[in-house]
């Protein structure tokens, strides 16, 4: 009976033995996982790295048309307030030369009766 234990104690020492590749499998599973799970917080922080870079860009470029936009205007506005400027006051002296010339012309109408 003693020789049986002896044998079923060296069979199962046989059986550990050989059980210990397992876990190193395991780990390179784990290990996978780990570079994966790595992998893809890389990838995640370039993505975002690349949507930031081109919400600046975009920025940059909407800031820039803006400030031409403006200034664009603001050159229009002032020709167009001295144009407007300059009609009106064309229109004032013709108005009243033209206002003068009918009132001198009814004071002369007045003086000589036909």
């Amino acid at each position: 009976m003693q020789l049986h234990v002896i044998v079923l104690g060296a069979l199962l020492a046989g059986v550990a033995a050989s059980a210990q590749p397992l876990p190193a499998a395991q780990d390179t599973a784990k290990q996978d996982m780990k570079d994966a799970g790595r992998d893809t917080k890389s990838a995640a922080k370039s993505a975002a790295h690349g949507t930031k870079k081109g919400t600046e860009t975009a920025y940059d470029k909407t800031k820039s048309g803006t400030r031409t936009a403006y200034h664009k205007t603001k050159g229009a506005t002032k020709t167009a307030y001295n144009k407007t400027k300059s009609g009106t006051k064309k229109a004032y002296s013709k108005t009243k030369s033209t206002t003068k010339g009918a009132v001198d012309g009814g004071k002369e109408g007045a003086r000589q009766p036909q």
